[in-house]
């Protein structure tokens, strides 16, 4: 496995980290930012979503789902503020 900052879970930890600081970012705008377009605008999320996904294996049968993804105009923000973060301190 690579041992410079160009691993793979080099990445996934900048992407996690990024998703986690613009849902803050956008949890804190929808609770304090008065109902304006700005608000509009920043919180605009598009939820792709997948599911229910039905798993029959004769003996256990279970469903997964549905499973989606709130993606913001701010959780972009924190992946490219997360990235040059990373990329400044590695």
């Amino acid at each position: 496995m690579r041992t410079g900052p160009r691993r793979p879970l080099f990445y996934l930890g900048v992407l996690t980290g990024g998703f986690f600081l613009g849902g803050f970012l956008t949890a804190l705008l929808r609770r304090f930012l008065p109902e304006s377009p700005t608000k509009d605008f920043f919180t605009f999320a598009v939820t792709p979503s997948f599911g229910p996904a039905t798993v029959d294996l004769l003996v256990v049968n279970f469903t997964i789902g549905p499973i989606g993804v709130d993606v913001s105009l701010l959780a972009v923000v924190g992946v490219v503020l997360a990235y040059l973060l990373a990329r400044s301190l590695f």
